[in-house]
């Protein structure tokens, strides 16, 4: 579905999200969150992963905690929860989606690329290096590290200035609803790959201006908006 139509250069940069666009996790993050709560008699659902999604690690950790009854603090719920998601990429569970290294590789071909993730920065790192994508990365960002998370436009506005770009100049891939909201209120332009197990409500896709079919679609989108690959 397209709302607009952008001529081939008319951007300089993509900005990409990690959870939902590059691997296949969300489903995991939601299980580890349930799993630290089950553990303390609380009963995680649906509806509270909708809260979280696009929460920066110590936004949502501290949510958990709270939601949980915890005794542990929220720094050391974000450590158990992310060292589960470490044995799980570790495992083999957390894996690239069908076309998303094609997609990220001939990006970077075309333009300077950058990752604006909620992972925390540990696990960004782990997951880039082990699925062999991190040198096609000029800057990498986590929600973490700016002062708020999605859909606060923070984490893309920081991409951005690494990568020395006009936020208006850059392409952002998105999936869920607050980081498509993120990626709008930065001011760039989002292409949508709506995650089908977590739906973008339709306010969110509104602010796209392509809403692509699969990450091909994508793929596709992406290389006709950036310039020829040098030397082409």
């Amino acid at each position: 579905m397209t709302r607009s139509e952008q001529p081939n250069g008319a951007h300089s940069a993509v900005v990409f999200d990690m959870d939902g666009v590059l691997v296949e996790s969300e489903h995991l993050w939601e299980r580890m969150w349930a799993k630290f709560a089950a553990a303390r008699g609380k009963t995680w659902t649906v509806e509270q992963t909708r809260q979280v999604q696009g929460m920066s690690a110590p936004e949502w950790s501290a949510f958990l905690a709270r939601f949980a009854e915890a005794t542990e603090t929220a720094e050391a719920t974000e450590k158990i929860v992310v060292d589960d998601m470490i044995a799980a990429l570790e495992g083999g569970e957390i894996e690239l989606l069908p076309g998303s290294a094609r997609m990220v590789t001939e990006a970077a071909e075309r333009a300077p690329i950058a990752l604006a993730s909620s992972a925390p920065r540990r696990l960004i790192d782990a997951v880039l290096e082990r699925h062999g994508l991190i040198e096609h990365f000029s800057a990498t960002v986590s929600s973490a590290e700016v002062p708020k998370g999605k859909p606060s436009p923070d984490v893309y506005l920081s991409a951005a200035e690494k990568l020395g770009q006009d936020p208006k100049q850059c392409l952002a891939v998105e999936d869920s609803s607050n980081g498509l909201r993120a990626a709008a209120a930065a001011g760039m332009t989002v292409v949508a790959i709506p995650n089908a197990d977590y739906p973008p409500a339709e306010d969110a896709l509104a602010g796209a201006s392509y809403v692509a079919s699969d990450l091909d679609d994508v793929r596709q989108r992406l290389v006709s908006s950036l310039p020829e690959p040098v030397g082409s």
